[in-house]
């Protein structure tokens, strides 16, 4: 893989890769890079298929989001149905929402993780690298930005 490629696989702002659990943000990187690899020499409609599929995949803090609502719904609707104690559920998802939020971390984010679900950045990173190999970029100057390191990606 072109080493000016590389760069950008891995972003240095991500919250969740930075407080993630080292060993499943090694595995999802390399998985990255061998598809990334492999769709280098795949047909156009392929990768024409898997830019598609990038599109619609959910990143970590959809994912999160959604089951924290489905979480606390039904805490709400067991608490008001069945028995009062269930309403410790969604204060229990609504604090970890919260720890997310300040902290990037929270104890559902490890298993998403582990589960390979990915951040925003690493898709995007791998439809960037997709769209490159695909010479969706060719002609384009390469200017330079106000930070010498680009915005905030290693």
């Amino acid at each position: 893989m072109d080493a000016r490629l590389e760069q950008f696989l891995v972003p240095r702002s991500d919250r969740v890769r930075r407080h993630g659990p080292r060993k499943a943000n090694e595995e999802i990187l390399r998985e990255l890079r061998e598809r990334i690899d492999w769709y280098a020499s795949r047909p156009q409609d392929e990768v024409e298929r898997r830019l598609e599929e990038l599109e619609r995949e959910w990143d970590v803090e959809r994912v999160l989001q959604a089951n924290a609502a489905m979480l606390s719904l039904a805490g709400l609707v067991l608490g008001v149905t069945r028995e009062r104690k269930w309403l410790w559920l969604p204060g229990v998802v609504a604090g970890f929402l919260l720890q997310h939020a300040v902290s990037g971390w929270c104890p559902p984010v490890e298993v998403l993780r582990r589960w390979k679900i990915r951040t925003r950045e690493e898709i995007d990173a791998e439809k960037f690298a997709l769209r490159v190999q695909r010479g969706d970029f060719r002609g384009v100057e390469v200017g330079h930005s106000a930070s010498s390191e680009g915005p905030g990606w290693g």
